[in-house]
């Protein structure tokens, strides 16, 4: 955990001794804390906050959640996955949106026109595939999902002409259809974020 120590103290014009001094702890341990070589605990945290008229929770540096996008949707809006999600780092990483639980989520990001106006270029669609299958809660709903040949979709499932088979309708209305397609998954999208709200936390 990282903490806005050196911000706050050069704001108010301090020096690291005199913060030291008002901490009642030898210059080098502040110095410690200050560059993260020393570990913080709750009485330097409500001390350093008392000196600069603050809350503790104003001294902690927000780092943000990374999650994977792990492929790009394409024309026909099949995905293609630079590889597996629980595998790696994939095409980038951007910030989890406050509105999910980190844990278990990725994205796939809108490639091309395709999908217009439903999705844009470069929109983010998230999803958590924490099983294989097609649960009860993915049926009449915008999926990411995949067939038994491996192709990768973003597609409405719908329940198909027998069990187990499933109709992919298409997200663009003028796009394909599948009809009574075996899938190995199928996972919600949870949430669509437009590109002008993506934010990268690192690149590969």
């Amino acid at each position: 955990m990282k903490f806005h120590l050196k911000k706050f103290r050069e704001a108010r014009g301090l020096t690291q001794g005199q913060m030291a001094e008002m901490l009642g702890i030898s210059t080098g341990l502040y110095n410690g804390l200050e560059n993260g070589k020393r570990r913080m605990n709750s009485d330097y945290l409500q001390g350093a906050a008392d000196i600069f008229g603050v809350r503790p929770a104003d001294l902690i540096v927000d780092v943000p959640v990374a999650i994977v996008v792990p492929g790009r949707a394409g024309a026909g809006a099949q995905v293609h996955l630079i590889e597996d999600h629980a595998k790696g780092a994939g095409l980038y990483m951007v910030e989890c949106p406050p509105q999910l639980p980190p844990k278990g989520i990725v994205a796939v990001e809108i490639e091309g026109d395709s999908m217009v106006p439903v999705y844009s270029q470069g929109d983010l669609l998230f999803y958590s595939r924490n099983t294989l299958g097609v649960p009860t809660g993915a049926i009449n709903r915008k999926c990411v999902c995949e067939d038994e040949e491996g192709h990768i979709w973003i597609k409405q499932v719908k329940v198909g002409s027998e069990p187990g088979l499933f109709n992919l309708l298409s997200i663009n209305p003028t796009g394909a259809n599948l009809h009574n397609i075996r899938l190995k998954w199928a996972a919600p999208v949870r949430l669509h974020l437009p590109h002008e709200f993506v934010k990268r936390v690192g690149s590969q």
